[in-house]
């Protein structure tokens, strides 16, 4: 997987990251959100399979350019902020607070929150099992409230479907989801609708 002048290619360097990340305590999960890329994926690079077995169908999603700056995070809140406004707007519905995925959802939230001045809510998912997690407590409630939940990057979609049985278990109403990247060709996730401002789709 080298090229002839020994560079390492950029597989050999994810792999390389994959295996420091772990090296570090971090669970398969943690550096897939890490590294924005599915478990499957995450296996293939921590097993050493880069030479033996064929990639999982995969996109590497980095934004380090927009995240580096706050300006750049709120430029870019805003257009999901506009995203939701007209969302809602023409279904008529009223939002109450914002939930950010924690960790890289929540900068968006926060200023998305701030724009649409709403409550702020925490969603911290569980390190090993994505369809788990719970709510901070040093942020908004949900019960009777109409919710929007902001992430980065939506993949399986496994972690957005434990965020939306976790609001309507504690007495909210999810009523959107928006990322920053869809890997899916889903439009709605558990009935709710789900909006990005790109999408990645695997041609084979």
């Amino acid at each position: 997987m080298r090229t002839r002048s020994g560079t390492m290619t950029s597989v050999e360097k994810l792999m390389k990251k994959a295996m420091e990340l772990k090296s570090k305590g971090l669970s398969k999960e943690e550096i897939g959100d890490e590294l924005h890329l599915s478990s499957p994926t995450i296996d293939w690079l921590l097993t050493r399979q880069i030479k033996t077995k064929k990639a999982p169908g995969d996109v590497k999603i980095g934004w380090r350019s927009i995240g580096v700056f706050p300006n750049r995070v709120e430029l870019i809140s805003q257009i999901m902020t506009d995203m939701i406004m007209e969302e809602t707007s023409e279904r008529e519905e009223d939002i109450s607070s914002i939930v950010g995925i924690g960790l890289n959802g929540i900068p968006f939230a926060s200023f998305i929150a701030n724009h649409l001045e709403t409550e702020l809510i925490i969603y911290r998912p569980n390190v090993t099992d994505r369809t788990a997690g719970v709510f901070s407590s040093n942020y908004a409630g949900l019960e009777r409230k109409n919710v929007v939940i902001i992430d980065d990057v939506l993949g399986s979609g496994e972690t957005v479907v434990g965020v939306i049985n976790a609001v309507e278990e504690a007495g909210g109403k999810p009523i959107m989801c928006v990322v920053l990247v869809n890997k899916t060709e889903m439009n709605e996730i558990s009935g709710v609708p789900l909006r990005a401002l790109i999408r990645t789709r695997l041609i084979n």
